[in-house]
């Protein structure tokens, strides 16, 4: 996905206007006479999470490359986000929709957060809304008592992070999007409730589900 795909996107939407972006080096700076000495400065090194607040000022200010970078920096964790979360046939969709979502969002970023954190919060609710769409509905949510038997067989020696990724991937629909908000997002199990549209009793059922069949899977 390009960045014009998100910005002609987010003008048709007509959420919020897109702002005419002026390439660098339109305007010619005028000629010296004189050659000025040149004087030793010293560079400063700005942290990531100073760059990062950079870049949102400035994106939310009409500025495409820095949008660019922060898409650049969060686009393989929303990836992954939305393949845990509606599949993988839908992915590259649900991320072009996520950033629209981000641009045209990012003027009520209040920086009371981390970028990141508030970014994931806006893809969850994209993803979310879009897995209703698609015909997904309260129905994944009910008992599935061959599940457990039903797991994959456990996966064998590959590095740890890995195959928590894949072993996540291969549980159910419900109880991994329970899994995935819950411990990997940190959204309560009430806000969870909310999102989805199940009740909190569900949501903690499908977590211990979820964990159950991850053990499963993980177990040496």
């Amino acid at each position: 996905m390009k960045l014009d795909d998100i910005i002609s996107i987010s003008a048709a939407k007509g959420s919020r206007s897109v702002p005419t972006f002026r390439r660098l080096g339109d305007s010619k700076a005028s000629t010296p006479t004189r050659k000025a000495p040149l004087l030793a400065v010293p560079m400063l090194r700005l942290e990531p999470a100073e760059l990062e607040r950079d870049d949102v000022a400035r994106a939310a200010g009409g500025d495409a490359e820095a949008f660019e970078r922060l898409y650049r920096r969060h686009v393989a964790k929303v990836s992954a986000l939305a393949r845990w979360l509606i599949g993988d046939r839908d992915v590259d969709d649900a991320v072009q929709e996520v950033f629209v979502r981000v641009w045209q969002k990012l003027g009520t970023f209040a920086g009371q957060s981390a970028f990141g954190t508030w970014l994931h919060r806006v893809a969850v609710n994209a993803l979310l809304r879009r897995r209703q769409t698609i015909g997904r509905n309260r129905a994944r949510f009910t008992a599935d008592d061959l599940a457990l038997e039903a797991a994959p067989a456990p996966v064998r020696h590959p590095e740890l992070r890995l195959a928590i990724e894949r072993a996540v991937e291969t549980l159910p629909a419900g109880a991994r999007q329970v899994f995935v908000l819950h411990d990997m997002e940190g959204f309560k199990h009430e806000e969870i409730a909310d999102l989805l549209n199940i009740d909190a009793g569900t949501s903690r059922s499908q977590l211990h589900r979820a964990r159950m069949l991850l053990r499963k899977v993980l177990a040496p």
